[in-house]
């Protein structure tokens, strides 16, 4: 019992005894192979057409980190997460369909809705700027004012009051004049009360069968059986029968034109 305890001591003390061993071979090492030692060099950027390179490929960096954020706050993955997330709750399947095949599905669909503004961005601001007919602030001026136009179009006047008043910031005169950093979070809780909408319209049908079928088996005296065992088989053949994926993504992707 008494060697037990003393283990940790010795272990750790070999440990330490190992490590101010290995400090003059780590030395001899470093001074053995520092006439092969490899230097690295910033090249010099004073030049501008040094600088261009760099400059794009820190755009390029910060474009792609930024990438979830703008998915979120700036095209149509939130309303359509929200409703699809509605509807798996509605059907009573926690599980099915899986959230990976949900959330896939949600970025599909965002890639459908937002092909037409992508396409406008590439033609009238993208392609004109790399065939150096503009430059890179009236590019990215282009491309703000066809992002803003499809956010003021999905996003409701009160929301965007809302901000205004919050920040303390005199009202635009007209829509070309809205800032996009108002303009954003208004179209997202526009989005989210949107969302929120269309997942209630869509949850009505399923708690009309959930009623339907505990008053059934309330009236039959069958109040041991768990409502949920009739009416959730129910409800995926109604949704089934009547072609409800297909429906859904009609309406979801006719409520942004």
């Amino acid at each position: 019992m008494a060697a037990g305890r003393h283990l940790p001591r010795l272990a750790l003390g070999a440990l330490v005894g190992l490590g101010l061993a290995l400090i003059p071979a780590l030395a001899l090492a470093q001074d053995a192979t520092s006439p092969g030692s490899i230097t690295l060099s910033v090249p010099n950027l004073e030049e501008p057409e040094q600088m261009v390179p760099a400059l794009k490929v820190l755009l390029l960096l910060t474009v792609l980190s930024l990438a979830p954020a703008i998915l979120i706050s700036m095209t149509s993955f939130t309303r359509v997460v929200v409703v699809l997330s509605f509807v798996k709750q509605a059907m009573g399947t926690q599980n099915v369909p899986p959230t990976q095949v949900v959330t896939s599905l949600s970025l599909l669909l965002t890639m459908v809705i937002m092909a037409p503004v992508f396409h406008r961005i590439e033609t009238e601001a993208i392609a004109p700027y790399e065939a150096e007919e503009i430059d890179g602030d009236e590019a990215f001026d282009r491309g703000s004012a066809i992002i803003s136009s499809f956010l003021i179009r999905q996003t409701r006047e009160d929301d965007l009051l809302l901000f205004y008043e919050l920040t303390d910031t005199d009202r635009p005169r007209n829509m070309s004049e809205v800032e996009l950093k108002l303009l954003i979070p208004a179209f997202m809780i526009s989005e989210l009360r949107t969302g929120f909408e269309m997942g209630f319209l869509l949850f009505l049908p399923f708690v009309l069968v959930d009623l339907i079928a505990g008053s059934v088996l309330t009236s039959m005296g069958m109040v041991m059986l768990p409502p949920t065992m009739i009416s959730t088989p129910l409800k995926l053949l109604l949704f089934v029968l009547v072609d409800g994926w297909a429906m859904l993504t009609r309406s979801l992707v006719a409520s942004f034109q």
